[in-house]
C-alpha cells in the first residue's frame, strides 16, 4: 500500500475487531468464558517509550465495550532501559534539518501523549515534565548551513524553523556562539524529562482504566510486573496478543536472537550542573541545543550533555564507571564549548547509560520495526506476537503514533493496518 494514500483505520468498531481475533487466534475450551464474554488479555514486554504508548492506546482504542486485561512486564520498571536515559530532545526533523518521515503525524501524535500526561499528573509530582525553551540547531560549516537553508524551507507551521544570527542567539542565551554565524531556531521544539513524562504517562494509563466501568463486558484492567521475561513462548495460552517492545534486549529472546535487523549503540549521558557561587544562570527562555555534541537544560543550572555512540556494545547497564565518564567528557565537551563556552564553569555531577536499537537504513530513513512475529519466530501459535522496535535515537518522537499504529493492529488482528514501510524488515535475510 503506497504511504501517501494510507489513513488511520476507525477504531469504532472494535467490537468486529475483537471478533476476528477470536476467530483466527483463540482456542475454543468448554472450560472458559464464551468468546463474546471474556475480556482480551494482552502482554507488554518493556514499560518504556514504546510498551506505554502501547498500552494507552490500547485502553483507550478499545472502547466501553470491549473487556480487557493489560500485563505490562519490564525487569527494572517504568523508564528503566534506554528510554528512560534519551536526551528528550523532541522535534520532527534529521540532522539535516529535513522533515523525517511521516513527521507531521508522528509529531502531533507525540505532542497529544505529552498533553496526556501533563494532565495526568499530580500537583505534587516530582519535577517537570516538558521544557518550552525552543531547541537551536547551529551551522557548523558551509555544506551544513546551505543544506539546512534549503530544508527549513519546507519546515511544518506547528514547528517552525526560524534562521537566526548570533546576535538572535545571543538574545535567547547571552552565551552562545555561532561559528557560521547562523542557526536554525525551532521555537515550538520541547525538551522532554523521559523519566517524569514516563511516570505520568503510566498514571494516565491508570486514570484510564479508573474512569471506565467496573463490572460488565467493558471492564478494564492494567497490571505492572517487574519481572524478567526469558522466553515468549512462557506466555503462550495465557495472552491473546503478546508485543515486544524490550528495544535492543529483544535480541536476548531466543526466538529472537540473531532474526532481527537491528544494530546496537551505547550512549552515555552526562549530567552538569552550574556551582551557586560560579557564572551566569541560563536564561528560562535560552533554548536547548543542537550539535555536535547536544545540550538539553533542565533549569538554569541543570542541564544534560550527550551523546557518545560506542557500535556494536552489547553492555545494556545503565551505570558508567568512572573511565567510561572521563572518556565520555573528554570527547562531548570540546564539542559543546564551540557553541556554549560557558560549559567550562559547570561541573559534572554524574553520568548514565543506554543501549539503542539502531534500526536498517531504508529508502525512507531508518524507520522502527513493527508487525506480527509469529512467521518469525515460527510455529503455529494461539498467541499472536508482535514487535514495536528499532527506535533508535528517535523513540520520544516515534513511539506515539506507532504505538497507536500496533494497538488498533493489535485489537484488530490485523497487520495490513501499519504501513508496508515499517513491515518491510521481515524480507531482509538475517
Amino acid at each position: 500500500m503506497a504511504i501517501s494514500h494510507w489513513k488511520s483505520p476507525p477504531v469504532a468498531h472494535n467490537l468486529c475487531c475483537y471478533r476476528a481475533l477470536h476467530t483466527t487466534t483463540t482456542r475454543t475450551t468448554s472450560s472458559t468464558l464464551s468468546l463474546s464474554q471474556r475480556p482480551l488479555r494482552y502482554a507488554v514486554v518493556g514499560a518504556g517509550f514504546a510498551g506505554l504508548s502501547v498500552a494507552w492506546h490500547l485502553l483507550n482504542s478499545s472502547g466501553k465495550d470491549l473487556g480487557l486485561h493489560i500485563d505490562i512486564y519490564d525487569e527494572v520498571g517504568i523508564g528503566g532501559g534506554a528510554s528512560g536515559v534519551s536526551g528528550g530532545l523532541l522535534h520532527p526533523y534529521s540532522p539535516k534539518g529535513k522533515l523525517l518521515w511521516q513527521g507531521a503525524e508522528c509529531w502531533n501524535e507525540c505532542l497529544k501523549l505529552l498533553s496526556i500526561a501533563e494532565a495526568a499528573a499530580p500537583q505534587n509530582f516530582n519535577g517537570s515534565i516538558v521544557q518550552r525553551r525552543g531547541i537551536l540547531r547551529p551551522a557548523m560549516n558551509l555544506k551544513n548551513l546551505l543544506i539546512l537553508n534549503d530544508n527549513a524551507q519546507n519546515c511544518l507551521a506547528s514547528c517552525r524553523i526560524e534562521t537566526i544570527d548570533q546576535v538572535a542567539a545571543q538574545n535567547l542565551a547571552s552565551n552562545l556562539c555561532l561559528p557560521f554565524n547562523s542557526a536554525f531556531y525551532m521555537p515550538e521544539a520541547v525538551n522532554i524529562h523521559p523519566q517524569h513524562y514516563l511516570q505520568a504517562l503510566f498514571l494516565a494509563c491508570e486514570n484510564l482504566v479508573k474512569e471506565l466501568p467496573y463490572s460488565g463486558l467493558g471492564v478494564k484492567e492494567l497490571h505492572l510486573h517487574k519481572k524478567s521475561i526469558h522466553k515468549l513462548l512462557d506466555f503462550e495460552g495465557e495472552y491473546d496478543a503478546v508485543v515486544v517492545c524490550l528495544g535492543a534486549k529483544a535480541d536476548l529472546l531466543p526466538e529472537l536472537s540473531g532474526r532481527l535487523p537491528l544494530r546496537t549503540c551505547r550512549g552515555v549521558i552526562a549530567h552538569l550542573q552550574l556551582p551557586d557561587d560560579m557564572g551566569e544562570d541560563y536564561p528560562d527562555h535560552g533554548p536547548s541545543i543542537l550539535s555536535d555534541a547536544w545540550l538539553a537544560f533542565q533549569g538554569p543550572r541543570s542541564l544534560y550533555m550527550g551523546s557518545t555512540w560506542e557500535w556494536k556494545s552489547r553492555n545494556s547497564s545503565p551505570n558508567v564507571s568512572a573511565d567510561e565518564s572521563y572518556s565520555a567528557l573528554q570527547e562531548l565537551l570540546p564539542k559543546a564549548n564551540v557553541i556554549y563556552p560557558a560549559i567550562k564553569n559547570w561541573t559534572f555531577t554524574g553520568a548514565k547509560a543506554g543501549l539503542r536499537a539502531m534500526p536498517p537504513l531504508t529508502p525512507h530513513g531508518s524507520l522502527p520495526l513493527l508487525g506480527c512475529i509469529n512467521d518469525v519466530i515460527g510455529g503455529n501459535y494461539a498467541c499472536n506476537y508482535w514487535l514495536f522496535g528499532g527506535l533508535g535515537s528517535r523513540g520520544l518522537l516515534y513511539h506515539g503514533w506507532l504505538g497507536k499504529l500496533i494497538a488498533q493492529a493489535m485489537l484488530c488482528s490485523n497487520e495490513e493496518i501499519i504501513p508496508t514501510e515499517l513491515t518491510s524488515w521481515k524480507k531482509i535475510k538475517q
